[in-house]
Formats: C-alpha cells, sequence, structure tokens
C-alpha cells in the first residue's frame, strides 16, 4: 500500500469517526510514523509502506478514531516554536495562549532595571512558562500548579528545552505556596474557566482526555478569576501587570470582576480569530 492509498483510506474512516480535519490528522501520524516533515510526503506518494510501518499507523489511526487527542498519540504539540510534551496529566497548549505568552514576553521587554520575575498561575505543561522564560532570557519565572503530576510533565520540558535554571515550580494551592516577599512584574495565568455543568458537552478529546482539574472553573467558569482578583495585587510590584486567557464570552464579567476589585484594566486583546481572548490588568491607581 502506497503512502497515497494510505492517506485516502484512513482520512475516510476517520471522518466517518466524525474526526475534525481527518485528512490533516492522518498526514500527521503518518509524517511521524515515517519520521519525515509532513510536506514531504507528498514528494514520496507513490512510496509503499512496509507492513511494520502498516501495522504502527493502523494502531495510531484506531486511536484518533476513539478520538483520543492527535498530541497525545504523539506525544508533543508545537508551542511557540517550541516543542511540548503532553500527556493525560496536562491540559494540550491550544493556539490561543501563544498570544498570551506574545503579549508576555512583549511586555517584559519593554521594562528597565532589575531582571524581572514572573508568575505562571496554574502552569500545566509548563508551556507559557517556558515560552516566557526562553524569549525573555533575563526573566525569572515561577510557576504554582496544584497537580504534581502536572509538575513532573513541566520540569521534563524546562529541563529539555533549556529553561531548567530560570523555571522555578511550586506545588501547591494557589498563591498559598508563594514566598509573600517576592513581588513579580508580571503574573500570567490561563486557569481553567469552563463551567463545571459544560464539560460533559465538549468534544471527547477534551472531555475524556484534558485532565478535569485543567478544565473545571466552578459554578460559573469563574472561580479561578475570583481569586486571582481578590489576592493577585499584593503579590505585583506597583507597575506590574496581569494577564489572563479565558473563554468565549466571559470578558465583561471578568472586567467587571476585576474592575469591582479595585483592578485597573487596561485592555482586552482579541485572538487571532477575532475574539475577546485576554484580560490586561494593573493595580488599581
Amino acid at each position: 500500500m502506497t503512502v497515497l492509498d494510505v492517506i485516502q483510506r484512513s482520512t475516510d474512516f476517520l471522518s466517518r469517526k466524525g474526526v475534525e480535519s481527518p485528512r490533516l490528522q492522518v498526514e500527521l501520524l503518518l509524517a511521524h510514523v515515517l519520521q519525515m516533515p509532513r510536506m514531504k510526503l507528498y514528494l514520496n506518494f507513490d512510496r509503499a509502506l512496509s507492513e511494520p510501518e502498516l501495522d504502527t499507523l493502523r494502531s495510531l489511526i484506531k486511536r484518533r478514531a476513539e478520538r483520543e487527542p492527535l498530541q497525545h498519540i504523539v506525544g508533543s504539540t508545537s508551542f511557540c516554536g517550541f516543542e511540548i510534551a503532553v500527556n493525560r496529566d496536562v491540559l494540550v497548549p491550544r493556539p490561543e495562549t501563544e498570544l498570551l505568552a506574545e503579549l508576555a514576553w512583549s511586555f517584559l521587554a519593554t521594562l528597565a532595571g532589575p531582571p524581572a520575575t514572573v508568575l505562571d498561575f496554574g502552569t500545566g505543561s509548563g508551556c507559557l512558562a517556558i515560552a516566557v522564560a526562553l524569549k525573555s532570557p533575563a526573566a525569572t519565572v515561577h510557576t504554582v500548579d496544584i497537580s504534581e503530576a502536572a509538575l513532573v510533565v513541566a520540569r521534563a520540558n524546562a529541563l529539555r528545552l533549556g529553561a531548567g535554571e530560570r523555571v522555578l515550580f511550586h506545588a501547591g494551592d494557589g498563591f498559598s505556596v508563594i514566598d509573600p516577599g517576592i513581588a513579580f512584574d508580571l503574573i500570567v495565568s490561563n486557569p481553567p474557566y469552563i463551567p463545571s455543568a459544560e464539560i460533559v458537552t465538549l468534544e471527547p478529546e477534551v472531555r475524556d482526555f484534558d485532565p478535569r482539574l485543567a478544565l473545571d472553573g466552578g459554578a460559573d467558569g469563574l472561580e479561578f478569576y475570583r481569586l486571582l482578583a481578590a489576592q493577585g495585587r499584593a503579590h505585583l510590584k506597583p507597575a506590574g501587570k496581569l494577564m489572563l486567557e479565558f473563554g468565549e464570552g466571559q470578558h465583561g464579567e471578568i472586567s467587571a470582576l476585576f474592575t469591582n476589585a479595585g483592578w485597573t484594566v487596561e485592555t482586552v486583546v482579541k485572538d487571532y480569530s477575532g475574539r475577546e481572548r485576554i484580560l490586561i490588568a494593573r493595580p488599581g491607581d
């Protein structure tokens, strides 16, 4: 069976299983099996696959048909150009969070004075903290996560990507594990924001494979925003900023929540699809 045959047959199979972008998914899995760039497949349509290669691909296609995320199957995903290992203990990084990372390191580049300190609240895979650290070579990035299993993944990612010395990991519940003597230039977070009752309605890739801890934002999805609004200012320098990702349609409630807690909301940034996605605030004047 040739590369083109496999792509066509597997695409039809995944399409019948309701998988989005089935051809792209097949091509990425096939490129993973053959250890070649995806675009090189197009130069090798007539290449015959060996039986071991076909057997491996079939097993991966079957897993994807059962709605296991592609990123779990291949073991990693790209985030801001860095390869981040993922598994069922961490949220698969979303493209929207790359914008948050870019806003964070762009802000740090404007700072003068001593090296910046950053807090990534709820680090998960460590993708955000690692990208900010690698793009801001003078900064120290502290992270906190309640999941010890997630921190195992995050630490391994930081070490592999060369950020292990400047990304510091704290296991525990929120700000309670952060030294109160540290004042941060920037707090960033992509906290859980799905209302508890809506989790069952999510796509199987998210509902059945992402850790619930990384999804569940409480009854209205705003539990962690309340915590950040109430406690975040005590950990920020006077000229510091807080940057938060949030879900679709939540910008009005979250902006009001922070304004009522004494913050100055500077802006709400839209993502690349035009949806309000990131709140930027500073301690109130």
